[in-house]
């Protein structure tokens, strides 16, 4: 089966906020979603489920838990049960809701920066305090990558420190935590008795025949004290459709996650169980087309940058759809988010949101048929030269 991730879709007129939050002029590649159809699997089994006629409540699914159990066991060697699993509506708000459930009032909680911006919001959203470890920047030629400076992660836990929030696969840098890293995390955190957070969210993107590990499964001890956090929204472009899971092992953090969101966190619809277990029984062949698409789209990103942006730095991502590219060295009298916006009709994520540490960056969707990124970067280039950076 062949499957056409070159298909430019007219997305402007479906309500989406990707392409309708700027002017009509602006091309957007900065929300993490993506501008590929949904796999046909899921588009049936959510013209069945409508057609049924009746969306009554529904709050569990047994048989989708046994199939995430078997997918788990299948893709990444990790063994859960199906009575570990809480289903939640999205993990932003998940987010939110363990900062209240593993943290008190004064308490802090630990990220890695330059990250995801819900993570740098989520702890003070409930009154406990942030604390920040920059990852460590390393220049290869005009490629970038980071890793995990373990000394200032070590130095940034105090006696308040109650959790990390680990992004793996990382967003926005692309990392794909190798196996000795997420061991240096987890010994570290067991020494400081700190709760793991774990946003997977986007562990079935990884490139290149990678394989993704989760934090939990290095260990019974790790598990123990840690809470997985997983949807099909980033692989499969379902993000509005509600639906993301946690694993919790220990039965004590998942009744404290279940008391603070009992009554405040509304449980997934049936669309979005419908989706979920379409996406995770039948769509194999689409992601396994997708992947190569993506790291085409990638190299052909890198490239690009390469031979025509030579004063941009750029990772060269493991894992996820997202590039993380370094404006620092243009001297630009703006942020390069405002920058683009105003001078390449191109919208990105703007860097400072992830973090002190990404200022001067910005994030870039590649998730996307590869005329649309040509246009962009052609728009970029063009800017660049008119400016004379």
């Amino acid at each position: 089966m062949t499957f056409n991730f070159d298909e430019v879709i007219e997305r402007r007129s479906s309500g989406a906020m990707k392409w309708n939050l700027y002017d009509a002029d602006v091309l957007p590649l900065w929300v993490a979603d993506t501008d590929f159809r949904v796999p046909e699997p899921i588009l049936r089994a959510l013209h069945d489920r409508i057609d049924h006629g009746i969306f009554g409540y529904q709050f569990n699914d047994p048989a989708l838990r046994e199939v995430i159990t078997r997918r788990t066991a299948a893709r990444y060697n990790w063994t859960i049960t199906p009575d570990e699993i809480c289903f939640v509506p999205n993990l932003v708000a998940a987010l939110n809701f363990v900062c209240l459930a593993y943290a008190e009032p004064g308490d802090e909680v630990l990220v890695q920066t330059p990250v995801y911006p819900p993570f740098i919001a989520a702890p003070t959203n409930g009154g406990r305090i942030l604390k920040t470890a920059d990852l460590a920047l390393i220049h290869e030629g005009q490629t970038i990558r980071y890793e995990i400076d373990f000394d200032a992660f070590e130095n940034a836990i105090t006696p308040r420190t109650r959790m990390l929030i680990l992004c793996s696969p990382h967003n926005p840098i692309g990392r794909a935590w190798t196996r000795p890293e997420l061991e240096r995390i987890a010994e570290i955190c067991l020494r400081h008795n700190l709760v793991i957070i774990s946003d997977e969210i986007h562990c079935d993107l990884l490139l290149d025949g990678q394989q993704h590990i989760p934090i939990a499964s290095l260990s019974p001890e790790i598990a123990a004290r840690t809470v997985t956090m997983m949807s099909p929204s980033k692989t499969f472009n379902l993000p509005t459709l509600g639906f993301a899971f946690l694993a919790i092992s220990n039965e004590e953090l998942r009744k404290k996650f279940e008391k603070v969101t009992a009554w405040y966190l509304p449980h997934p619809g049936a669309i979005g169980f419908a989706a979920a277990h379409a996406a995770y029984t039948q769509c194999d062949d689409w992601l396994n087309a997708l992947l190569p698409y993506l790291a085409a789209n990638r190299d052909y990103l890198v490239q690009y940058v390469a031979e025509h942006l030579p004063n941009i730095n750029i990772t060269r991502p493991e894992a996820t759809y997202l590039a993380w590219l370094d404006f620092r060295a243009l001297g630009l009298d703006k942020s390069p988010f405002d920058y683009l916006l105003e001078k390449a009709r191109v919208a990105l994520n703007d860097g400072a949101a992830f973090g002190k540490a990404g200022e001067g960056f910005v994030r870039l969707n590649y998730g996307t048929p590869r005329a649309t990124l040509t246009e962009a970067l052609d728009r970029i280039r063009a800017a660049l030269q008119t400016a004379q950076v």
